[in-house]
C-alpha cells in the first residue's frame, strides 16, 4: 500500500509555470507506475501524464504535450509535474495516482480506474 500527498498548486497568471509534487510513503515507490490527472468543476477526471515504474517511459495527453513534464525521483519517493506555459483551461484540481507493478503492455495507464491509490489533490488556478 502507498499513501500519496500532492503539493505545489496555487494561483498563477496565464503563461506562467508551476511544479507539482506528489510524495509517496509506504511500499517501494520505484515499483509503482505514477500518473497525474485533473478534474475541472463539473467535469470528469481526465488523464494528464504518467510515468512507468520500470524504464521510465512517459506519456502525455495531447492538451499538455510540449508544455508539461512528468518526472520521478525514486530516492525521494516523489513524482513531479512541471507545468509551463499555463493556460486558463489548465485550471483544475490535480491528482496523483499510483499503480503497483503495472505490466509493460498496459502502456500509459490513461484511465483513472486503472489506478488503485490516489492523493487528495491540489488546486491549480490559471488566471487570464
Amino acid at each position: 500500500q502507498v499513501q500519496l500527498v500532492e503539493s505545489g498548486g496555487g494561483l498563477v497568471q496565464a503563461g506562467g509555470s508551476l511544479r507539482l509534487s506528489c510524495a509517496a510513503s509506504g511500499r517501494a515507490f520505484s515499483d509503482y507506475a505514477m500518473g497525474w490527472f485533473r478534474q475541472a468543476p463539473g467535469k470528469e477526471r481526465v488523464f494528464v501524464a504518467s510515468i512507468r515504474w520500470r524504464g521510465g517511459n512517459t506519456y502525455y495527453s495531447d492538451s499538455v504535450k510540449g508544455r508539461f513534464t512528468i518526472s520521478r525521483d525514486n530516492a525521494k519517493n516523489t513524482v513531479y509535474l512541471q507545468m509551463n506555459s499555463l493556460k486558463p483551461e489548465d485550471t483544475a484540481i490535480y491528482f496523483c495516482a499510483a499503480k503497483y507493478r503495472s505490466p509493460d503492455y498496459e502502456g500509459g495507464l490513461v484511465v483513472p480506474t486503472e489506478y488503485k491509490y490516489w492523493g487528495q489533490g491540489t488546486q491549480v488556478t490559471v488566471s487570464s
